[in-house]
């Protein structure tokens, strides 16, 4: 990850060689991920997630056609600056970023009791504190006044059109926070942006950056949106389960 501008301590890399053991370990038994090979994890887990450090959070102009240079992770108040993962699955993108950048808040929502357990031993296991890990359902937790609109950042590796991804996420973003949205290069070069845009607008957020990332050691490239939230959301969002999928704002 030094190709990324972000240094690790022997303290964290230990911590990012026990989580792979867990992950592979616990893969045998339940289904986490398919990728399971040293190198790939590395890449296309661990620094995909922590990916977004090249300038996290920073707020300046849209530049589509950027291409991410490797800063290290700057946060408006680092003592203290919570992020939400929403659909975390195996912990990605949340524990990398716990592990790389400590100061972190982090909470994490899965669907699947069974994804939070490991979670749970995950964090147990590494001796991490500041981090939490819910099951539950993202449109149902939207709801409770400990979470909707307080969160500084919210980030998902979900793989969804950025309408649906948008009314989950951004109920949970403080208004002046962010919602990071991982996409694939095909958001540059598609249609996703354009048909998304009355969504994120409705939802009080706009697309501030778009970001392009080369991930190292590798020719696999990510796509980093930061999503502003400019003003509250309506109360109304996100809809029941389904729906978001179902019939896209």
């Amino acid at each position: 990850m030094s190709q990324m501008g972000i240094a690790l301590d022997e303290a964290q890399a230990a911590a990012f060689a026990r989580y792979y053991e867990m992950l592979v370990e616990t893969n045998k038994v339940m289904n986490l991920t398919a990728i399971t090979e040293p190198e790939e994890v590395l890449v296309k887990h661990f620094a995909d997630s922590v990916s977004p450090g090249a300038g996290f959070g920073q707020k300046g102009a849209a530049d589509p056609g950027r291409s991410g240079a490797n800063e290290q992770l700057v946060f408006p108040s680092p003592e203290d600056a919570s992020l939400l993962d929403i659909g975390t699955g195996a912990g990605f993108p949340a524990i990398p970023l716990k592990i790389a950048f400590p100061s972190l808040q982090v909470t994490m929502i899965d669907s699947l009791g069974k994804r939070v357990g490991f979670l749970e031993r995950v964090i147990a296991e590494l001796g991490l504190s500041g981090i939490r890990a819910f099951h539950g359902r993202a449109e149902d937790l939207a709801r409770d006044a400990g979470h909707r609109e307080s969160y500084d950042y919210v980030v998902s590796r979900a793989v969804a059109h950025m309408s649906v991804l948008a009314e989950y996420c951004l109920p949970y973003v403080r208004c002046g926070g962010y919602f990071i949205a991982y996409k694939s290069q095909e958001f540059l070069n598609g249609t996703e942006r354009e048909e998304s845009a009355n969504a994120v607008g409705l939802l009080g957020g706009t697309i501030e950056e778009v970001r392009q990332i080369c991930l190292p050691d590798s020719d696999a490239q990510r796509c980093l949106v930061f999503i502003k939230k400019e003003k509250p959301c309506p109360k109304k969002y996100p809809r029941k389960a389904g729906l978001p999928s179902k019939e896209p704002l």
